[in-house]
């Protein structure tokens, strides 16, 4: 059983619970990470969610989210899940929000509700997408797909579109943007469960 990690307002790990029952309509606070991996064009993979997920089934967003298990880091969740979802090996991802944090609610009250720290990788790399995790992917100009997120026309989930407005701050360049400083992230980030 694959667990969550949930956090107080502050960020620290107040325990753990099911992922498969963590989100309802009044969805706790918990710890999460996105992934945008870009190749040298500057263009990022973007990925249609599975129908079968809970949450926004069949929506395009960011190349990878998921939860860090309980003694387990975000920088390695990512890994593991670009792994599990996309057949990547990716050797280096970098923090650059560490801080991101929204809730969102789908159309049938389903909530997300999350901390979730975004992380930027950079590779030439052919996706094998899991097609329990992901139903489709797609390389997107980073410029289009911003000005399409300001412009209230991209369609993509509520999380990308809050994330890609902040990432849009940090420069044009997703190459140059800086390192997020790991001493930003939620307490339970910084120190996994089992991990203390």
């Amino acid at each position: 059983m694959e667990r969550v990690v949930l956090l107080d307002e502050d960020g620290r790990a107040v325990g753990t619970t099911d992922k498969a029952t963590v989100h309802h309509e009044d969805t706790p606070l918990h710890l999460a990470f996105s992934c945008y991996l870009f190749n040298g064009r500057g263009e990022l993979l973007l990925t249609r969610r599975a129908l079968s997920k809970r949450t926004w089934p069949g929506v395009w967003t960011n190349t990878c989210c998921g939860h860090p298990a309980p003694a387990e880091t975000p920088h390695d969740a990512v890994l593991r899940r670009l792994s599990d979802e996309l057949g990547l090996r990716i050797e280096r991802i970098e923090l650059v929000l560490p801080r991101f944090r929204y809730r969102a609610v789908m159309g049938n009250g389903v909530v997300e509700n999350e901390m979730c720290p975004v992380f930027r990788a950079i590779a030439e790399v052919t996706p094998e997408p899991n097609p329990a995790e992901v139903d489709d992917t797609r390389w997107v100009s980073w410029t289009e797909l911003v000005d399409g997120v300001r412009a209230g026309t991209a369609d993509i989930s509520p999380w990308a579109a809050l994330q890609i407005t902040e990432l849009a701050g940090l420069g044009p360049d997703p190459a140059a943007w800086p390192a997020g400083d790991p001493v930003d992230l939620p307490p339970a980030a910084r120190a996994p469960m089992g991990a203390m």
